[in-house]
């Protein structure tokens, strides 16, 4: 068999069911006000009244950080994952912005830059006081008890066909990507000197792409078979495997999130699926990821000879400052937006300023994505107008085709809510996000132990994640590109039954 029952897809958590504990709020609230007020003493420019509201959002989305921390929640909880990530986001990068003054080059800057940062960490504190609202609603698990149990359980004969008719598909898609640009060589060189070489094959991408991950879920149903659990090194090494075919398939026309998202599914399969993930191993897994990142990066702006920036120390200072891929670069701009959402508040709120509010046209941008450009040349343009209308000015935006003046920053949440409806619908946004999360962990409650969709979980916890950071477009493509085909597997090889209510909850919350 594939599966047995006895051995549930998802092992009980180990941290202890969380309940009302204030500790983590009061070492939350003790740790933030006193690096605050010592900043406000010992750094002149810190000073200043914005330090108050970013430091309470600290608090408000630190307390959850501190849960994980203390082993309260599972290690894929998305409630601790968006507290750990969250400090950084809220707390972190608007000081280090002030600490290293280092802002948008490319916007004409306000005369000070701190009372357009508070006021965005003012709005996020509401944000996040309706993300607590709803995150927390049905959070008692008391709500779900004596109910039903149904789970996807596996149909053995058709997930083992659908995941060889999936593979051969998806390799026979890469392989003849490879071909048509005449080998992988071909293929990197396209990416380093054609701007528009990939363009109208997204679907094609999102196909090919999808190879890794389902392969590693085919490893994870067919390695339970065994009787004993696989050891820490072979868990390793199929990790490192799965990182190289990431390259592969995807990592090499630069996008990084593709390849750190799927690395982040990846370990979350083997955390439910096979063996617990210590934590430690995420502590040593991050710091590699930000090495990645920023060595990435280069990559990405240089092609190959971006990687020969790590010959010498002048070669990379140089291709950081061509770049603008230093590690302050790398904190602010890829794992922040403060800046950037500091920007849109002040274009969407000074007097006199001549932007006007989208009305939700970014998120219809968003939706008809999924229409191929081919079928409909002049779709509505995503969040990019409006965003280079905020950034720049009225009449700046002068089309999506490549070459064209056009901004292409990621606004995050908070950012893109702001350009379509003002300030007063952040904390909407965040109360929407939170009943997302709450969603999520109510699936993780509920759901029988030998649910096949535990192997779709990770990317529902990777999902909270980017509706955080990124903008409806990001979203809508993170969610058709990844999760199309291993949805499908899931689908096709399984089938609904009828199983006791679990007494042991996959994460503790």
């Amino acid at each position: 068999m594939l599966h047995d029952s006895n051995r549930p897809l998802a092992p009980p958590g180990r941290g202890q069911p969380r309940t009302r504990d204030r500790m983590s709020l009061y070492l939350a609230a003790l740790g933030i006000g006193a690096a605050s007020v010592a900043l406000a003493f010992t750094v002149p420019r810190f000073c200043h009244w914005f330090l108050v509201p970013v430091a309470l959002c600290g608090v408000a989305i630190g307390t959850d950080g501190i849960d994980w921390l203390r082993d309260r929640l599972d290690v894929f909880d998305p409630a601790g994952l968006m507290g750990i990530l969250g400090l950084h986001f809220f707390f972190v990068a608007p000081l280090l912005h002030v600490g290293l003054d280092h802002w948008l080059r490319e916007v004409v800057p306000p005369s000070d830059w701190r009372p357009w940062l508070g006021g965005m960490a003012a709005l996020n504190l509401c944000g996040l006081i309706a993300y607590h609202i709803a995150s927390r609603r049905g959070g008692d698990p008391r709500a779900t008890r004596g109910r039903p149990s149904r789970y996807w359980a596996i149909r053995e004969r058709r997930f083992a066909l659908a995941l060889c008719a999936l593979l051969l598909l998806t390799a026979s898609i890469q392989a003849w990507i490879y071909y048509k640009y005449e080998g992988i060589l071909g293929y990197i060189t396209a990416f380093e000197t054609r701007p528009d070489a990939f363009r109208g094959m997204g679907w094609t991408f999102t196909i090919s792409e999808s190879f890794p991950i389902l392969a590693l879920m085919g490893y994870a149903v067919f390695r339970r078979r065994g009787r004993r659990p696989p050891s820490w090194v072979e868990l390793l090494l199929v990790l490192v495997a799965f990182f190289v075919l990431k390259m592969l398939f995807g990592g090499l026309r630069g996008s990084r999130s593709n390849t750190v998202w799927g690395l982040f599914w990846a370990v979350g399969i083997v955390h439910f699926s096979i063996r617990r993930v210590p934590r430690r191993f995420l502590y040593a897994g991050l710091a590699l990821l930000l090495v990645f990142l920023y060595g990435y990066g280069f990559y990405k702006s240089s092609g190959l000879e971006g990687l020969g920036a790590f010959a010498s120390g002048e070669s990379q200072d140089l291709l950081e400052s061509h770049a603008s891929r230093s590690p302050q670069a790398m904190l602010l701009n890829d794992l922040g937006r403060s800046d950037v959402q500091a920007t849109v508040l002040r274009a969407t709120t000074e007097r006199g300023g001549d932007y006007h509010y989208a009305f939700g046209r970014t998120y219809v941008g968003a939706l008809v994505l999924l229409v191929p450009r081919a079928v409909w040349p002049n779709r509505p343009p995503t969040k990019v107008f409006e965003g280079t209308e905020a950034l720049h000015g009225a009449g700046t935006f002068c089309g999506e085709e490549i070459g064209s003046f056009r901004s292409s920053r990621v606004y995050g949440l908070a950012g893109e809510a702001m350009l379509n409806f003002g300030p007063l619908a952040v904390p909407v946004a965040f109360f929407l996000l939170g009943t997302w999360v709450a969603a999520v962990r109510r699936w993780a409650r509920t759901w029988h132990p030998g649910d096949l969709r535990w192997l779709l979980f990770p990317f529902l916890v990777n999902l909270s994640l980017v509706i955080l950071y990124s903008d409806s477009d990001n979203i809508v493509v993170f969610v058709v590109k990844n999760g199309l085909l291993p949805a499908a597997l899931v689908l096709c090889g399984g089938r609904s039954a009828r199983g006791e209510q679990p007494t042991e909850r996959a994460i503790p919350v």
